[in-house]
């Protein structure tokens, strides 16, 4: 798809500090300078505005096929879009599972369709999530959605000869097995993050070993088979210690952190408030400057959301009835620059590399390794930095409703999202499907 009108961004922030024009025709950058004219162009003044290349998310719950009650690959991908992101990663827990070469492409066909956001099928590592036998990994990783990332998100690979042969297979061809660490013994029943407040409450506790343990045993798989293992939403101090040590030895491993887990801590449980069930739960205090810190450093890769959608009925209900779960697509930027930009322990520079550069690189995504150099793929998004929100309903542009930051004052504003040259955000609104289709040929 081809866009048929130029864009023409003036004055951005570009991630390094500068401020420069950006003349954007036929999808890529096609100039960028000072000064910058094009008769017909659509004009945004980005005066005061941050730059960031395109986000991206490895880690999106789209619920379709089969959950579409929830949520479905048009509406997520419009989330993204209104939250900064031009390309998301499908987790494979639908119904069917994503653990067939059909079904990822049926997946990456409707992202396709849509146009919103780049769409890339996550596929099950296991048949149906059930830990028993391999899915069709090489079908899928062959197939149009050409899958690189396979995870069963929401449960864990936890026998460790599957987990063996899963990361042996992925290696065949530079694939990655994106890992939910959860030790199932250790964590049935399990409520919160245990502790004194999980006694106090009287719920059921989850220990932070549950997740270690299964992080420190990956590591050490993955180094024996010398692939690429990504551990998904970390929450523990103990398991950047993990990650830390496997990175020292030369351990080909990456890990992300997911927003919620950099802001919030367990102390929201004590309301019995739903919306504040996760998975994994919401950790100590110390927890979050740890992961915080990490995410500084380096130890950890990326940020990603685990955009969780739900019906409203599963979250405004008894605490332990409740799924687990978040959305996060539209709030993720605004949670970062609160959690580590505004604190001063993170640049611009390094949001756009962990929010953007290394998600992308992890899941193998073209397009975003040169952003804003002429000829790369234009994904953009426009940030007002000093805009203050108390996010409400009207925000969410998804199916679900189940944030935790209702009623809370957050930081920035995405005012565009550009995707692949076709803007699918304007002054900080929406465009309908219609408009964007007006924009491609």
């Amino acid at each position: 798809m081809s866009p048929l009108t130029s864009l023409l961004i003036r004055g951005a922030t570009l991630p390094d500090g500068t401020a420069t024009d950006l003349l954007v025709d036929h999808g890529v950058i096609a100039e960028r300078g000072s000064g910058l004219s094009q008769t017909g162009s659509t004009v945004i003044d980005a005066a005061g505005l941050q730059a960031l290349p395109g986000l991206v998310d490895l880690h999106t719950h789209l619920r379709e096929p089969g959950f579409e009650q929830s949520e479905t690959v048009l509406s997520g991908s419009r989330a993204a879009a209104a939250g900064g992101f031009t390309a998301v990663h499908a987790m494979a827990n639908t119904s069917p599972v994503a653990d067939t070469a059909g079904v990822v492409e049926q997946v990456a066909s409707l992202g396709e369709q849509h146009g919103y956001t780049t769409v890339r099928p996550v596929g099950a590592v296991t048949v149906g999530l059930a830990g028993e036998r391999l899915s069709e990994i090489g079908a899928m990783a062959q197939s149009r959605a050409a899958v690189r990332v396979f995870s069963d998100d929401g449960r864990c690979v936890s026998d460790a000869l599957l987990m063996r042969r899963a990361l042996e297979y992925v290696k065949t061809f530079g694939g990655v097995i994106a890992q939910h660490s959860q030790e199932p013994r250790l964590t049935e029943g399990a409520q919160m993050n245990e502790g004194a407040l999980s006694s106090e409450l009287g719920l059921a506790g989850w220990p932070a070993v549950a997740e270690e343990a299964i992080i420190a045993r990956d590591v050490l798989l993955a180094q024996h088979v010398g692939a690429r293992l990504h551990v998904c939403h970390l929450s523990t101090a103990g398991s950047v210690e993990v990650i830390r040590w496997a990175k020292a030895r030369g351990i080909r491993v990456t890990a992300e952190v997911a927003p919620h887990h950099l802001l919030l801590d367990e102390q929201l449980v004590a309301g019995y408030d739903a919306r504040f069930k996760v998975n994994p739960p919401l950790r100590r205090s110390e927890d979050v400057l740890a992961l915080r810190a990490a995410l500084a450093e380096g130890v950890i890769d990326i940020v990603a959301t685990d955009h969780a959608p739900h019906p409203i009925e599963t979250k405004e209900c008894a605490w332990q009835e409740a799924s687990f779960g978040m959305v996060g697509l539209e709030t993720a930027l605004s949670v970062v620059q609160a959690a580590v930009v505004d604190s001063g322990q993170m640049s611009w520079a390094d949001v756009a590399r962990v929010l953007s550069g290394k998600p992308a690189e992890i899941g193998r995504l073209s397009g975003y390794d040169a952003p804003f150099t002429v000829g790369a793929p234009a994904n953009v998004t426009l940030v007002d930095p000093g805009a203050r929100r108390v996010f409400g309903v009207e925000l969410l542009r998804g199916k679900s409703v189940n944030t935790p930051y209702l009623g809370r004052e957050l930081p920035g504003r995405v005012v565009a999202t550009v995707h692949r040259g076709v803007p699918t955000v304007l002054d900080g609104e929406l465009r309908t499907p219609e408009e964007v289709a007006n924009h491609v040929e």
